[in-house]
């Protein structure tokens, strides 16, 4: 008894499975893609920072990389920044493995901490966080402008609008110049978030406390912001 379920279910899912295949065989099908394209201004400035510290002891990699951090936190208080946040990310304590002529040893351990800093891309303070940075120790850093999460979110529905019109477009093209009376959408695939690509420029700077003052912040770029739409009308 439980064999003939067993076979039963097998069946079952055997038939199943070949649905989509069969569908684009059995179905006249017009396939396209609508894109949307539009270009901001970045809203956003992001500083990177990636800090780490090799001792022979945890304990002591760990202090000195909190106290870096704390340094940099104290020093962008202590300069009152408007509008800004100092994010802390990507925390790991590893053993500091060396190779050496073919061996492998291990020396201490190595602790690492991703620090990023975001704030308006108009941002009057941007040079005072530079000066930040330069007064919290010997630290690199990347400066890159973007669009912001929010600004992405509030332009999705005019992207994917644009794109799906652009597609319905294109499958109407197709039709008449077939001459397909009539079509009418079979299915819509769509990813997930617009792409970003990027035009804005990125500045990778090393600091120090006895550092000249930075230039100005470079006036970023328009990025564009693309959406892909994929769809199948039928007639």
């Amino acid at each position: 008894m439980h064999m003939k379920n067993y076979l039963t279910l097998l069946l079952a899912l055997l038939l199943t499975v070949p649905v989509f295949a069969q569908d684009n065989l059995t179905v006249p099908l017009i396939e396209v893609e609508g894109f949307s394209q539009k270009k901001v201004a970045p809203d956003e400035a992001a500083f990177q920072i990636n800090l780490e510290e090799k001792a022979m002891k945890v304990t002591d990699a760990v202090t000195v990389l909190n106290k870096k951090t704390q340094l940099l936190s104290d020093a962008l208080k202590k300069a009152k920044i408007k509008d800004f946040k100092l994010i802390a990310d990507n925390y790991s304590v590893d053993v500091n493995r060396v190779y050496r002529s073919g061996e492998s040893r291990d020396s201490g351990y190595v602790a690492r901490q991703t620090l990023r800093i975001t704030t308006n891309s108009k941002n009057e303070d941007l040079q005072k966080i530079v000066e930040s940075i330069q007064g919290a120790g010997d630290m690199s850093f990347n400066l890159n402008f973007q669009i912001s999460e929010a600004t992405q979110k509030s332009l999705e529905d005019e992207l994917l609008t644009a794109a799906l019109k652009n597609a319905e477009s294109r499958a109407l093209l197709i039709a008449q110049t077939l001459n397909i009376k009539s079509i009418r959408v079979h299915r819509v695939s769509l990813e997930s978030q617009p792409i970003v690509r990027p035009y804005a420029k990125m500045e990778m700077m090393r600091t120090s406390a006895d550092a000249a003052p930075a230039p100005p912040m470079i006036n970023p770029d328009d990025q564009s912001l693309e959406k892909r739409v994929y769809v199948k009308y039928t007639y």
